[in-house]
């Protein structure tokens, strides 16, 4: 099968077209998708059957592959054809099971999904030949790998867990300041009275418990047992989280090295035709990391999807020295993008769609 585009097309390719993309042979998986894996504007990516332990995070640069790389710095291999534990504060790197064959006018990013970010689980994605993690240019053509480390709690993976997801772009599909105006215009993208749209949709912290019965978020305990990413609904919260009053003044002091569950203030949208991505940490806002799961789908907090109300989940890392959040304050922002065409079924309107409609809410793997 041949996969074409109109001249000078600009957008995120929705879920038909990342199907169409893998018939015509410009994504290779080792194995046929399975069900949800391709999610309205994004492709769940799946382990392979090995992890290596190696002994630091690189990237290989414009003259080696991770192979090499890999080769150079291991230190031993783990087989994850049956399940294995990986340690925290350990990095590993794992072959995917899908690899690329990207035409010249296609480029791919990828993140962490929303469970795997809200377990604490840091995970990039590597190409040969990249000087960046996560981005994969035009016309690569290659394997991909996962650098795994888990940053809080120990984790179980296996051969086709899936910890990262990858959009597929073609063209400028960013909105101008203008753009993102008029969208915001019509569609009322956060329900603030005064949206801050500068360099994008502006998200505060909820520190004042009214929309979670006078709680405001989950701090992780340590040296807790194992968590099985593949388990829905298995662990109890109170052996893995510790939940957080809301204080009268409103304020959170976040602790260096600990790991915390907010939620934004703002109840966001992402209309059917676009999709929305949390930017990266801003260290001019203060001395903290508000990102690791930065994807909302189309639909996503949309009323026509099921999603009205639904918040954005931030998980929170102080940096070096104690920081206090104060209720309302500004801790990321939302950059908005095109879809070069509607997606065929919008967030929560699948298996797979966890979040939709979401306040405070840890990851699935926790029984409510």
């Amino acid at each position: 099968m041949s996969f074409t585009l109109e001249d000078e097309s600009n957008g995120i390719l929705p879920d038909r077209m990342i199907a169409e993309m893998a018939e015509a042979g410009l994504i290779l998986p080792a194995y046929d998708f399975v069900e949800s894996q391709i999610q309205p504007a994004s492709l769940d990516l799946r382990l392979g059957d090995i992890a290596y332990r190696v002994r630091a995070s690189f990237l290989p640069g414009p003259d080696a592959t991770v192979a090499e790389r890999i080769d150079q710095l291991k230190l031993h291999e783990i087989d994850l054809s049956d399940g294995a534990v990986l340690e925290t504060n350990c990095v590993y790197i794992v072959p995917l099971l899908e690899s690329l064959a990207l035409p010249p006018e296609i480029v791919a990013a990828a993140n962490p999904k929303s469970s795997t970010g809200r377990l604490d689980v840091f995970t990039r994605v590597i190409a040969d030949g990249t000087r960046r993690f996560d981005m994969i240019g035009a016309g690569y053509h290659g394997p991909l790998y996962a650098e795994i480390s888990p940053k809080t709690f120990p984790v179980l993976l296996r051969e086709g867990s899936r910890l990262s997801q990858v959009r597929f772009r073609i063209g400028e599909a960013t909105l101008t300041a203008d753009e993102l105006d008029a969208l915001h215009a019509a569609e009322r993208l956060v329900d603030a009275d005064n949206a801050d749209l500068t360099h994008g949709v502006a998200l505060s912290v909820d520190l004042s418990g009214e929309n979670s019965g006078g709680f405001v978020g989950y701090r992780a305990k340590r040296h807790t047992g194992v968590v099985d990413v593949d388990r829905r609904g298995g662990y109890s919260v109170d052996e893995f989280w510790e939940p957080i009053k809301a204080r009268s003044d409103g304020s959170l002091i976040l602790d260096p090295g600990e790991f915390y569950i907010l939620a934004s203030k703002e109840a966001v949208q992402v209309p059917p035709d676009y999709a929305a991505e949390m930017v990266p940490f801003d260290p001019l806002v203060g001395e903290f990391r508000v990102h690791y799961a930065g994807f909302f789908d189309p639909g996503f907090g949309y009323a026509g999807a099921g999603g009205k109300g639904a918040r954005a989940v931030l998980e929170v890392r102080s940096r070096e020295v104690p920081f206090i959040l104060e209720h309302g304050q500004i801790v990321g922002r939302l950059v908005y993008e095109r879809m070069l065409e509607r997606p065929d079924a919008l967030y929560g309107q699948r298996i797979g769609s966890n979040y939709q409609a979401q306040g405070l809410k840890l990851s699935k793997h926790f029984r409510v």
